[in-house]
């Protein structure tokens, strides 16, 4: 996953406005101990082999993750705001780069899994290390500026805390034991899954982007009006057992559906059906973070690229949202759903009881692919520095997904979230919401 973790000098970034109220905000020590805390309690189940594996070049191993989302932390706010502050290890400062070339020279993405030293119990002392020096730091007079980088650093650090889940998930399925992540099963439908329905949108003016005195990141900026044509925006997911029709009526096997890029890619690895599926006799199975199970039928279906996503849609005769009609549509909605706090680490299904007067798993369960093309907003520019790197230099090749998975932790999901992947991803936790014009 690609991070986007630069703020500009403009945008609110603390959780209460700059203007109003002390310098520090209420509890800033206690949300960094909670975050950190909350990384590591995701790994506790994982032997130093586990936190080792890298079983692509697009994930990472564990161990890095730990150390990178450290090392965040002692290189933009310990190193330059600490004057006592002393690195346990000055090697660190490029073994646990990602892309910031701006601080220095970093490994290739690729080769992190070959760095069997530091162990991993150097790298939880250094978490330990770099721990006590941030809590002496918030200690002090912590003024504005310094108060905008830690929330941005545990922002970062949520983003890292789902990448640890989709990249573990990935490493113990390349596997052949198929052995489990965690021992939580999808929570069980409560009833029938709904018609899918269609809610309608008149055309107009919208704002989108994010406003107000909360975090966001700097694609997310600035607030700029857009209009829309009518469209229309399905109920809910699509179901696993909806996706069972498009394979079943050769839906992997028509070029017609399909984008060039898309069919040369569905046709080099042979794909057909979404990842982490294995065809056992009559039944698709999944590899769910509990370990194998058959697939459940009135799940949203997930692991699926925007090149399946695009063809499903166009199997269906419909398409994908844009993201600013999804942002529309999500504008009113609450933050709420199924998140990395609810520990099932898998997509659940809604029913007829959650039927409503809009949409419903807007939030949560599985990030929603758009046909927007990831690129910037009319008036963006990028932060100077080398915290201006993570967001403007990769918008080329991406499409935006919005609304967060069962890996994104709640409070670091807003309606404005811009996510975003190349079309062939598929090991994060996407799925699809169809539209209409």
């Amino acid at each position: 996953m690609t991070l986007t973790v630069t703020p500009q000098p403009s945008s609110p970034l603390t959780v209460e406005s700059r203007n109003s109220g002390p310098k520090q905000p209420v509890g800033l020590a206690e949300k960094f101990s909670r975050v950190r805390q909350a990384t590591q309690a995701l790994c506790a189940g994982l032997s130093a082999e586990d936190c080792m594996v890298q079983s692509m070049p697009d994930a990472s191993p564990v161990k890095w993750h730990l150390a990178h989302t450290t090392w965040f932390f002692e290189t933009f706010i310990l190193a330059p705001h600490l004057a006592e502050y002393r690195s346990i290890d000055p090697e660190y400062r490029n073994l646990f780069n990602s892309y910031y070339n701006a601080v220095g020279d970093r490994p290739l993405r690729d080769k992190r899994g070959v760095f069997s030293r530091p162990s991993l119990d150097d790298v939880y002392a250094f978490r330990r290390y770099v721990d006590d020096a941030m809590l002496k730091l918030l200690e002090g007079d912590v003024s504005a500026e310094l108060s905008d980088l830690v929330v941005l650093g545990l922002q970062h650090e949520q983003q890292h805390q789902e990448l640890i889940v989709t990249d573990m998930k990935h490493g113990l399925w390349s596997n052949s034991l198929r052995p489990p992540f965690c021992e939580s099963p999808s929570k069980a439908p409560n009833g029938n899954v709904p018609r899918l329905k269609w809610h309608r949108y008149p055309a107009g003016n919208f704002e989108i982007g994010h406003q107000g005195q909360g975090f966001s990141f700097d694609n997310e900026t600035p607030r700029h009006t857009t209009y829309l044509q009518d469209f229309q925006l399905a109920s809910r997911l699509i179901t696993n057992v909806e996706y069972m029709q498009f394979i079943l009526d050769d839906g992997y096997r028509r070029p017609d559906l399909w984008l060039s890029e898309g069919w040369e890619t569905v046709r080099t690895p042979g794909w057909e059906a979404p990842l982490y599926w294995e065809r056992r006799g009559e039944n698709w199975w999944d590899y769910t973070c509990a370990g194998m199970r058959v697939v459940s039928l009135n799940e949203p279906v997930c692991h699926v690229s925007y090149f399946e996503a695009d063809a499903f849609a166009r199997w269906a005769e419909a398409r994908l949202a844009t993201e600013a009609e999804w942002e529309v549509a999500a504008a009113q909605a609450p933050v709420e759903g199924n998140f990395l706090e609810n520990g099932t680490f898998h997509p659940v299904a809604t029913s007829d009881k959650d039927a409503g007067e809009g949409p419903v798993q807007i939030f949560g369960d599985v990030w929603e692919w758009t046909q927007s093309a990831y690129s910037p907003y009319p008036g963006f520019k990028p932060a100077a520095g080398a915290l201006g790197e993570y967001n403007g230099k990769f918008m080329c090749n991406q499409y935006v997904l919005r609304g967060g998975s069962c890996a994104t932790s709640q409070s670091h999901m807003r309606a404005s979230y811009r996510n975003f992947f190349p079309a062939h991803a598929r090991w994060q936790f996407s799925g699809i919401r169809l539209a209409k014009d």
